[in-house]
């Protein structure tokens, strides 16, 4: 039995990576977070960019000497948080949130004195994929939690070191310039791709061979164009998922040329045989024998192993395309709505832009057409409501209507589907929705504000009943609290798992001040969410040590 239609998850992946890359890192916190790193400011960088540092430096050179101190604070004086945040790995499977429960390490500081354990600069992603997008950068001289997964990122110092950004280039498997790409960021015609196996040595166009056969199903000879062997077998023994190992590599958004750097990496530092894999989808990987058997090259082929006891997974950035090159190549976004650093990296030769460079900031709500009673009215959120051309009468002759049980269409069925998510929007009312709870998922407490600014109604509900007080706990709340409260929004709402605001914030992880602020406000705390779970259950579920108070 096959999987997706080939080609298919990759266009999913796609499709999420240009939300990431619009709503994840907004363009006023590159701003700010570089203004601050230029000005010798990096925790004020790290605020600017939802880092919350979780250290001091008080005591480093006491323990670990003074080379050691001056080496941690000058990484520091280059850390780049707004550009790690761009290139972290994201859930995937349509979200855009933050891989979770990992441990970055950034740097390994050594002690003076013999015997002592390094001090280690990591960053730490949030527990939840619902939860705040916020990231810990932490000092550690051990990571002990099993819960998280602690990744080696301090020969990757291009994905958040300021100093090193421009190494990116290098990384895409490009040379003066990215595949598929001139160095000014205008992309390669048809002729200019290569029609053949380069006989040059041009990673770039080794690179752009490489991804053309993938893309043309030829993907025994892409993995041969760099020395890699690919076993496709389709065994009727093995799990329905696994007998199109054809789809599984025709999904996978490899560049075989990083893949192939990478085995090389490892067949060099065990020579003896060894084995590596990289993660095609959550049941599913791709395993790459370096050696062994008489072969003289390394043989890939599509397994399913799990568990601690299987080779160890090689991180997505070593062997992916880079993400910003294939919506450049599908013409998603343009090289003025990337990260600046990354701008300047891909393409050293583009002129310096006319306006701005990053993600774009959301536009003001718009009117919408919507088919009323046999003609098309405009419907617009303007001035905090969705407005509609209907008078006082209409509403009520159409609300005792529905009390009737009778239907209700056009304007008035527009209005109940956007307060209650219940009944479909048109397709441009969704997109206005969903520009609004993006930003509020990434914690964009400007980019939500600007909105409302314009006029967009608070009043709105997401496709999971959720009001903008169940996204409390990835935003400011004492910015948007009283604002919210003062348009109407009831506290005591529920989404689509029955949970209010409150319930929420202690579920997801929410602050201490954020609960304390709903429950001043009149916030029930005898509530149950839809699976009777009680806020004290969900306190001791979360080992909330901080709302004892509200057990």
């Amino acid at each position: 039995m096959s999987g997706s239609p080939p080609a298919q998850r990759l266009r999913t992946d796609l499709a999420m990576w240009r939300r990431a890359r619009r709503y994840a890192v907004p363009r006023r916190m590159i701003e700010r977070a570089a203004e601050r790193r230029l000005a010798g400011d990096w925790r004020g960088a790290c605020a600017a960019a939802n880092v919350d540092v979780a250290f001091d430096l008080d005591g480093v050179a006491d323990e670990f000497g003074a080379e050691a101190a001056a080496r941690l604070s000058d990484d520091l004086r280059h850390f780049a948080p707004d550009l790690l945040r761009w290139h972290l790995p994201r859930v995937g499977g349509g979200r855009t949130t933050i891989a979770t429960s990992l441990v970055l390490v950034l740097a390994r500081y050594e002690p003076a004195g013999p015997g002592g354990r390094p001090l280690v600069l990591n960053v730490r992603t949030p527990e939840l994929v619902t939860g705040s997008q916020r990231l810990t950068l932490a000092l550690s001289r051990r990571l002990r939690d099993p819960r998280l997964s602690p990744r080696d990122w301090t020969a990757s110092r291009h994905l958040f070191d300021a100093r090193h950004s421009a190494d990116l280039l290098r990384h895409t498997g490009g040379t003066d310039r990215p595949p598929f790409f001139h160095p000014d960021g205008t992309p390669l015609t048809g002729g200019e791709l290569p029609a053949s196996a380069p006989s040059s040595a041009s990673q770039s166009a080794l690179t752009e061979w490489a991804v053309l056969l993938l893309e043309r199903g030829d993907l025994v000879g892409a993995f041969a164009a760099v020395g890699l062997d690919l076993r496709l077998v389709d065994d009727p023994k093995r799990p329905w998922w696994l007998r199109a190992p054809d789809d599984v590599i025709a999904n996978l958004p490899v560049s075989p040329v990083l893949l192939a750097r990478e085995v090389a990496r490892h067949a060099a530092a065990r020579p003896e045989t060894g084995v590596v894999r990289i993660a095609a989808d959550p049941r599913s990987s791709v395993r790459i024998t370096v050696g062994g058997e008489g072969r003289g090259r390394p043989l890939a082929e599509v397994d399913g192993e799990r568990g601690h006891d299987a080779p160890p997974l090689l991180d997505e950035h070593r062997w992916r395309r880079l993400p910003d090159l294939d919506l450049l190549r599908a013409g998603l976004v343009t090289p003025e709505e990337l990260h600046p650093l990354v701008r300047s990296a891909l393409f050293p030769a583009r002129p310096g832009a006319d306006g701005p460079v990053g993600p774009p900031e959301g536009a003001p709500p718009g009117p919408v057409r919507v088919r009323c009673l046999g003609e098309w009215h405009e419907v617009r959120s303007a001035g905090g409501r969705l407005r509609t051309p209907h008078t006082a009468r209409e509403r009520e002759r159409e609300n005792a209507m529905r009390a009737l049980g009778g239907a209700v269409t056009g304007c008035f069925a527009v209005e109940h589907a956007w307060r209650t998510a219940a009944g479909r929007l048109p397709r441009a009312l969704r997109e206005q929705r969903s520009d609004l709870f993006e930003r509020a998922q990434h914690g964009d407490t400007e980019g939500v504000l600007r909105l409302l600014d314009a006029g967009m109604d608070p009043r709105v509900r997401d496709g999971r009943r959720r009001t903008l007080l169940h996204c409390l706990h990835t935003l400011d709340h004492e910015v948007l609290l009283p604002r919210l409260l003062d348009a109407g929004l009831d506290l005591e709402d529920r989404d689509h798992h029955e949970r209010t605001p409150l319930h929420v914030a202690v579920g997801d992880h929410g602050t201490a001040a954020l609960c304390r602020a709903l429950v001043d406000a009149g916030a029930r705390t005898d509530v149950s969410d839809g699976s009777d779970l009680g806020l004290k259950d969900l306190i001791d579920l979360r080992r909330r040590t901080d709302l004892t108070w509200l057990a």
